[in-house]
């Protein structure tokens, strides 16, 4: 190979498959790599250090795999020094720009190392006034100087979870993040206890939800949390917000009523008739105000003032007047309500929290709630390692949620 870098990664890095993963992710970017150190921990606690010689045919190729290779927390034992481009166009990045992951990240500028703020994966990285932030495709400018290659970059892996004492009792089957075999209780008290030291830091809960939330009748959980401080922003679609409004307007959610479980004559027009209401006040918040939205999860959030960002799709009837339809323009108020965001947890929707998922920084501690498997692993499989799954009914864990954490919450 004519271009060669030697990069370094340290932890749990066997018995996690991370190293595995390396070595596989050279080979497939079409690279070769020799194992110039590896030095094993004996015990449990111990890291596992590796040292390699990564090959590349080409500059390029060499740059392309270490970007790679640094979303497993490796990095280039002499980094050197940030390059930096301009971008040649609005919307534009240059050829080689450094695609960042969601790990905390530095770049060295003049032999001093900056730290990037607002780490998010899947974008760019421009250095201005001696300050570095990551930037998306969409809002990039013409002459922005760009960070090109992977050299002076470097990433911080993230702290390797507790592991379990030597004799421990535990299942191994049971240590999986993403698990339906755990028993449900304790998980629900694991999550409710973050929230509240989450809280008592200071900083917001982001929840991003699905129309499950209304369709199993777990609205009413929802509203004790949001009333009770538990729900700082929600980020969903057309869909939560309608089926929430209509269930306030009719009782029914999709047409069937939900106090008895079956459908109701015209139920069908319900939710269009309840999008056609909202959008006649003008806004959610507008229905509030003027007397028309009483009840609901939309209502607790306009009565508490806590902000929601409802971004739409193609499927969306109406939609709400409150959602955006210029994904571009979702995408960059989704951006805006994350400062300040210490957890965040994602309820029965698959789009909404991987979309969610690909903003936040992986220091930012998530769980995603879902009967659907494919769901909760799809979201670490995008690259949001730091997500916890938990696979049951949403109905049931929102009532257990709303019962650990809200003092005298019971259902009526």
């Amino acid at each position: 190979m004519k271009h060669t870098e030697t990069v370094e990664v340290r932890g749990h890095i066997l018995d996690s498959g991370v190293f595995a993963r390396i070595l596989d992710d050279v080979l497939e970017y079409g690279g070769d790599y020799r194992i110039d150190k590896l030095d094993v921990g004996r015990t449990h606690t111990d890291d596992t250090y590796a040292q390699l010689t990564i090959g590349a045919e080409d500059a390029e190729q060499l740059a392309r795999i270490l970007m790679r290779l640094q979303t497993h927390g490796t990095n280039q034992i002499d980094p050197g020094e940030v390059l930096l481009r301009p971008a040649p166009a609005d919307g534009v990045f240059p050829d080689d720009f450094y695609s960042t992951t969601n790990l905390p990240t530095q770049v060295r500028l003049n032999s001093v190392w900056i730290e990037v703020a607002n780490p998010e994966m899947d974008c760019g990285v421009i250095i201005v006034d001696g300050h570095a932030r990551t930037i998306a495709v969409s809002d990039i400018r013409r002459d922005d100087p760009v960070v090109c290659g992977a050299s002076g970059v470097k990433v911080k892996p993230l702290p390797e979870p507790k592991r379990a004492e030597p004799g421990s009792t535990n299942f191994e089957f049971m240590s999986s993040e993403v698990s339906s075999e755990k028993p449900q209780a304790l998980l629900v008290r694991r999550i409710a206890d973050q929230m509240r030291e989450v809280k008592s830091a200071g900083k917001k809960i982001l929840w991003v939800g699905g129309p499950a939330i209304v369709h199993t009748g777990a609205a009413p959980a929802m509203v004790a949390l949001v009333e009770d401080g538990y729900v700082d922003v929600l980020f969903a679609g057309n869909a939560l917000a309608t089926h929430d409004i209509e269930a306030s307007l009719f009782g029914t959610s999709l047409g069937v009523d939900l106090s008895q479980g079956h459908g109701v004559p015209h139920g069908h027009e319900h939710h269009i008739r309840a999008i056609n209401t909202i959008r006649r006040c003008g806004s959610i918040g507008e229905a509030v105000e003027q007397g028309v939205l009483t009840s609901g999860v939309m209502h607790a959030l306009v009565n508490q003032k806590k902000e929601f960002v409802l971004v739409g799709s193609v499927r969306d009837d109406g939609p709400l007047p409150d959602v955006y339809t210029d994904v571009i323009a979702g995408q960059r108020a989704m951006r805006a309500a994350l400062p300040g965001v210490g957890f965040a947890i994602m309820v029965a929707t698959m789009l909404h929290s991987i979309a969610t998922g690909n903003l936040l920084p992986a220091t930012t501690p998530l769980v995603s709630v879902d009967i659907n498997p494919a769901t909760v692993t799809k979201l670490a499989d995008r690259g949001s390692a730091q997500a916890t799954g938990v696979i049951t009914d949403i109905g049931l864990f929102l009532e257990q949620l709303a019962t650990e954490l809200v003092v005298g919450y019971k259902r009526d």
